[in-house]
């Protein structure tokens, strides 16, 4: 899609504009958020993002409208993730409930500026390295099957890499507050979710404009996320298979795609059908995941 510097400049002002408004509506005064406030605000941003598509499909045609939904899933998806790692953040610094929806706003602000310069520099490799598709493709696979692997062990990895992390940022900035800490935490973790998310949107488009976007407004509704999901978190027990399907799927489309452009005659996937299997995926593993946790919770008064 032909984008030009005024779209670009456009974009980023009202995103700015839209970060500055949840700021100054939701997260001005230290407050506990409540489940009310968290579900309004998710829902706003979902149909800013929804409204967003139907500017696109205005913009630049159906495709383009698909390519930025099928992106927005998958990285809200994989948001999901990161919010154990958040609660663990969180926990850790024992953060109090009014100062967190500021720590996190500030660390998705912050998240969002590395992933634009994560976002440009795999838009620089796709357009001067064709090849780079087949390491994408190998890397999402490979990251499939270890989170299924992880999935039967739980977040104990998880864990280990963030104490990891966490000890590194001590180490590099000895003189930064407790709050400090957890906010740049909270945005380099996020980099480190994105290692995944970026190549795996990169595998439904090359479009660096749809890429940027879908992973903006995706994480712009990260911080009301977090507050309404919170206590779901631990229900949505099969959560590490469905991504993992996910990102198993967008490697091997990746792969094929690396060969079709290296003039192989294979099938490529389309948008319809990569949009239609993550939302099948996302439907299934939240159904399955509390109906696993509903039944266990039933069956355990009857073991008692």
């Amino acid at each position: 899609m032909d984008v030009s510097l005024a779209l670009w400049a456009g974009t980023i002002a009202v995103l700015v504009l839209l970060i500055a408004a949840d700021f100054f509506i939701g997260g001005r005064k230290p407050h506990e958020v409540s489940m009310k406030e968290a579900g309004t605000w998710t829902v706003v941003w979902v149909l800013l993002a929804v409204a967003f598509g139907g500017f696109l499909w205005w913009y630049g045609g159906g495709d383009k409208a698909g390519e930025f939904f099928a992106g927005y899933l998958t990285e809200k998806s994989l948001s999901v993730d990161n919010l154990f790692v958040f609660l663990l953040i969180m926990a850790k610094f024992a953060v109090p409930a009014k100062h967190q929806p500021r720590v996190l706003m500030v660390g998705v602000i912050i998240a969002l500026v590395l992933r634009a310069i994560f976002i440009a520099a795999g838009a620089a490799l796709i357009a001067n390295f064709s090849w780079i598709f087949y390491l994408f493709g190998a890397f999402l696979v490979w990251t499939a099957w270890k989170l299924l692997k992880e999935a039967r062990g739980g977040h104990q990895e998880e864990e280990f890499e963030e104490g990891r992390l966490l000890t590194a940022l001590r180490r590099w900035f000895p003189s930064l507050s407790a709050m400090g800490l957890v906010m740049l935490a909270i945005g380099t973790t996020d980099l480190l979710f994105a290692l995944d998310s970026i190549p795996a949107i990169f595998g439904l488009t090359q479009d660096a404009y749809i890429v940027f976007t879908a992973n903006a407004f995706a994480l712009m509704g990260l911080r009301q996320l977090y507050f309404l999901l919170g206590g779901l978190l631990d229900r949505l027990v099969h959560l590490s298979y469905g991504l993992a399907v996910i990102l198993g799927f967008i490697g091997v489309k990746l792969v094929l795609h690396a060969l079709h452009e290296s003039g192989v005659h294979v099938p490529e996937i389309g948008i319809p059908l990569s949009l239609g299997v993550i939302g099948a995926v996302l439907a299934v593993t939240t159904v399955s995941s509390l109906w696993a946790t509903r039944r266990a919770a039933r069956a355990l008064p009857a073991a008692e």
